[in-house]
């Protein structure tokens, strides 16, 4: 305790003088205190002592305990030791007794299983020389699973001997099976009752064979079955391109005359498929050596009719056995567009779709379905489209020749017969001729999409892009002609064209037409593009053909205003005739300004309402671009004008300016071009300002225009 706080605690205690008097009470209290505390102090002191000495002999008695749990420990081990030796010991003789026991059993067995297989050896032999294939195939199974015992003893010569033994039977097995199937097809089977069952049999032998012997013996059965098609179809009178359609009718004679006899090959084996596949391998061959052979270009009606059967045929095997069907991608795409033409599905078609739905409804769990389903399991990895028809493709350019000159003829007459006129009540102001050229070209697709989808189909693609290109040429060939004159001259352009009424109706014809075959070839070449073999898809591009279209939209467009601006020649003469010099006042618009109103009005609505918006905007723009700067050098041309002749024409120029910004609406056109109407203030403000000038005092007071002045004016 510091002395602040000693004072503290004293003034605290003894406030007051008269408190003192209680000094002596409190000190006999405090030593009081300092006595209990010290005796307390003692008594934990000595408490702390005897702790201590106990904790001591507590941890002495802990270590003890230890020393005696290891020595247990240590004692229980050995015993376990000892203990495990004596075990051993007593179980070592029996050990021995248990390996005798197993190699006792083993050899019992093996003793047993190699007398088994002597017996069924000798058996099998039996068997095999009397042909008794139904129990031979059992018994191969069994003599299989007892060779699979003696793997490990291949070299004790007591099996070597009977494995070679069973060799030998199986080859006798195979030899008899191969020589009875050799009868099938023969006619025995209807002579011997018996033959098909015991060939039957004689199928679960091969099964019980190595799965060469089975690849062997219908490989051998497709062969033997496809040598009287190859001897009758290799002669001089059937090896012909028109003999195609026998070849397939004599395979199908063969499935459906044998489908009972061939019921004896197991399902597993699709015996027919596989004959079906050589067959097509072989007619394949056959059918390109007579192509190749050929010494002149093959009659189209024959080639065709041969790649239609060779086509059908396939479709059937493939859906016989589960090829898939053939990819119909024009049909969503072809047919939608040529909905009317009932002719175009086949009887064959027909009879397909229903017999695929009787298919569908009738199938179960039946035996004939399994076997069914199992082929299909099979047929699924190979496809039969193609597989004859591809021998085709490299003769198809004589059928590419043929559409292209049918078509040529088509566009040649339809064009002919073209009114170039729109029937009254006609729902689009297109030419027929167009459609028409469009319908007969997806009719062409539409034949030869069903035939092929490699290159020929290309090579037809190509075809039509010359023919929409002929339809171009003729499109741009009808278009008003030029001359050579004054306004070819000063525009650049290809002349005055002299157009009437019709002209412009016509004109504009041919640009809704050209927009129409724009979009409707670049619908043609996706449509191709999702139908032909897809490494030809990138290649099909209509872009050129479409370029040909726009250029004669531009064409078309460009016509149409030269020939108004030919109309307005007369009316560009009468302003250089007015008599500006003799003008007392300035009146009404002159004229000529009629004249010009009365030709736009004639012909913008009427124009307006057969093009577009989009290129009457165009042509509007391309007016503009010629009317307004025509007008301003027009100006140059007249002579003498004073003050109110100049008035006058600066009012006759505001009423074309008027006029022109008026032509949109003229056109039925809701909303005017910003550009357009920008253009035509902008060229028009010209001819304004010029006026202005002239008009000034300052500069033209008294004076009257000469040459010279207007030299200055164009320096201005």
């Amino acid at each position: 305790m510091d002395k602040s706080s000693a004072l503290e605690y004293i003034n605290q205690m003894f406030p007051t003088e008269s408190s003192l008097s209680g000094v002596e009470p409190l000190m006999q209290k405090i030593h009081s205190e300092i006595r209990r505390v010290d005796a307390g102090i003692l008594a934990a002191v000595r408490q702390q002592s005897n702790s201590g000495t106990k904790a001591k002999e507590d941890l002495a008695a802990a270590t003890h305990a230890v020393e005696e749990l290891m020595y247990k420990i240590r004692e229980i081990k050995t015993k376990a030791e000892q203990s495990e030796t004596m075990v051993q010991e007593i179980c070592r003789d029996i050990k021995k007794l248990d390996f005798a026991k197993k190699h006792v059993t083993t050899t019992i067995t093996a003793l047993h299983r190699l007398t088994m297989l002597v017996s069924a050896v000798e058996q099998l032999q039996v068997m095999a020389s009397k042909r008794q294939y139904k129990e031979a195939a059992a018994q191969l199974e069994a003599v299989n699973q007892l060779c699979g015992h003696f793997e490990a003893y291949r070299d004790v010569p007591k099996i070597t001997e009977l494995r070679e033994k069973f060799k030998n039977i199986k080859q006798i097995l195979k030899s008899h099976v191969f020589s009875d199937f050799s009868s099938l097809g023969t006619g025995k089977e209807s002579e011997e009752i018996n033959l098909l069952q015991h060939l039957s049999d004689a199928c679960l032998v091969v099964d019980a064979l190595e799965a060469s012997v089975r690849e062997e013996l219908v490989k051998s059965f497709c062969h033997r079955e496809l040598t009287s098609y190859q001897q009758i179809f290799e002669g001089a009178e059937l090896a012909k391109l028109d003999q195609t359609e026998r070849r397939y009718g004599w395979i199908k004679r063969r499935l459906r005359s044998n489908e009972e006899i061939w019921k004896i090959f197991p399902p597993s084996w699709h015996v027919a498929y596989l004959l079906c596949i050589q067959f097509c391998k072989l007619t394949r061959a056959q059918l390109v050596e007579i192509l190749d052979n050929l010494k002149e270009k093959p009659d189209v009606g024959t080639l065709l009719l041969a790649l239609q059967r060779t086509l059908e045929f396939e479709e059937e095997l493939a859906e016989k056995f589960g090829g898939g069907t053939r990819k119909r991608e024009a049909g969503s795409d072809i047919e939608d567009t040529d909905k009317g033409e009932n002719n175009g599905q086949t009887v064959s078609d027909i009879r397909r779709k229903y017999e695929k739905k009787l298919v569908a409804h009738h199938r179960s769990g039946s035996e004939d379905m399994g076997r069914q389903k199992d082929s299909v399991a099979t047929g699924a990895g190979f496809n039969f489209h193609g597989i004859i028809s591809s021998c085709f493709e490299p003769h198809l350019t004589v059928y590419v020749e043929l559409e292209e000159k049918t078509l040529m003829e088509s566009l040649e007459k339809l064009v002919q017969e073209e009114t170039w006129d729109i029937e009254e009540g006609g729902q689009t102001n297109i030419l027929s001729s167009s459609m028409q050229v469009f319908l007969i070209i997806r009719r062409s697709l539409k034949r030869c999409s069903a035939l092929t989808k490699k290159q020929t189909l290309f090579n037809l693609f190509k075809v039509f892009q010359r023919i929409l290109r002929a339809y171009a040429a003729k499109l741009f060939a009808r278009l008003p002609k030029g001359g050579t004159g004054i306004v070819a001259a000063a525009t650049g352009t290809d002349g005055q064209i002299r157009t009437s009424d019709r002209d412009e109706k016509v004109i504009c014809y041919i640009v809704n037409t050209a927009e129409y075959c724009h979009k409707t070839s670049g619908e043609l070449a996706e449509n191709v593009s999702k139908i032909i073999d897809p490494q030809l898809a990138d290649k099909v591009d209509m872009s050129e053909v479409q370029d040909e279209f726009s250029a004669v939209i531009t064409k078309a467009l460009i016509t149409l205003v030269n020939g108004l601006e030919t109309k307005f020649d007369a009316e560009m003469a009468a302003m250089t005739r007015v008599p500006w010099g003799t003008l007392e006042s300035v009146g009404d618009q002159s004229e000529y300004v009629n004249a010009i109103n009365s030709i736009l009005s004639t012909s913008i609505p009427v124009l307006g309402s057969l093009l577009s918006p989009i290129y009457f905007q165009f042509f509007l723009d391309k007016l503009a671009a010629s009317l307004a700067p025509r007008f301003y050098q027009n100006i140059y041309k007249c002579k003498h004008i004073p003050e109110t002749g100049a008035q006058q024409m600066l009012l006759d120029t505001q009423a074309i300016k008027t006029i022109l910004l008026d032509i949109p609406a003229l056109g039925r056109q809701s909303t005017s071009a910003s550009n357009y109407s920008k253009f035509v203030s902008r060229e028009m403000s010209k001819a304004e300002a010029l006026l202005k000038i002239h008009t000034e005092r300052f500069c033209l007071r008294g004076h009257l225009w000469s040459s010279s002045v207007f030299l200055s004016l164009r320096s201005i």
